[in-house]
């Protein structure tokens, strides 16, 4: 049975950037500074109105189910920091894979209209399992991991903290 302690946002953070992982599993929080993250909401609640959206089991969050098709689907803004996208949605159908439920993924980008399959292999299976030790390991850390220094951490909600 997967952790249901690590969730998919755990998971897009990782290989984002291991220091935003660390404040975030801490609780300290920023999203609700970011203008960019309440884009992203108002995308997300936006689309796809006829279907069910947001399915919560034990911190795996999934945007949209299509039961009768056994498809999820993560809803995202853009395809910047794809990379991590493509992991949350593989941890999902991982975790989904290990209860027993084997379901197809589906990544959404509504605003670019475009749509991109995620498949689970045999290698990110064993992947994810060095990811979840990774990630744990960070956590229990005491101190913070170091700034990354990347283009894409202008637009990160933790910028002032991370640079201020």
């Amino acid at each position: 049975m997967p952790n249901p302690i690590i969730t998919g946002t755990q998971i897009a953070y990782y290989t984002i950037c291991h220091r935003k992982l660390w404040l975030f599993s801490k609780n300290i929080t920023m999203e609700h500074t970011s203008e960019l993250v309440e884009i992203g909401k108002i995308i997300h609640e936006n689309s796809y109105s006829r279907k069910r959206k947001e399915i919560n089991l034990e911190g795996i969050k999934v945007d949209l189910l299509e039961a009768k098709r056994g498809v999820i689907h993560e809803v995202k803004k853009s395809k910047s920091l794809e990379e991590s996208h493509i992991w949350q949605l593989k941890y999902y159908l991982y975790y989904f894979k290990q209860i027993g439920i084997e379901i197809e993924g589906i990544i959404d980008y509504p605003k670019i209209r475009r749509r991109e399959r995620i498949a689970l292999t045999e290698e990110d299976i064993s992947k994810i399992g060095g990811i979840l030790f990774d990630i744990q390991n960070i956590v229990d850390e005491d101190t913070p991991p170091p700034i990354i220094h990347k283009p894409y951490c202008k637009k990160c909600s933790y910028y002032e903290f991370c640079y201020c």
